[in-house]
């Protein structure tokens, strides 16, 4: 438990972060869902348009330190790299 004025500042501050980090997490695993859901509906048009959506919110997640850079850089190649693969089989 904490004890310093400084130390119970600081969990308060931490239970915030947690929670808009939550927030933010869930919000950029909803993006890349619509963009997995569009690749299984074989739909690349749907599914490049869900991926350049789905792009900017992964870099905010790099950028406020939710996602590490070359996790969100991963995971997007990969999609990006499916996407295109739907355009080849049709």
């Amino acid at each position: 438990m904490a004890n310093t004025p400084q130390s119970k500042k600081r969990a308060r501050q931490n239970e915030t972060r947690k929670a808009i980090n939550k927030a933010r997490r869930s919000r950029i695993r909803t993006f890349l869902r619509k963009v997995e859901e569009a690749i299984a509906s074989g739909n690349q048009d749907t599914a490049a348009t869900a991926l350049r959506t789905a792009q900017p919110e992964l870099m905010r997640g790099v950028t406020k330190g939710v996602l590490h850079k070359n996790t969100a850089a991963r995971k997007m190649s990969r999609l990006a790299a499916r996407v295109k693969a739907l355009g080849a089989t049709n």
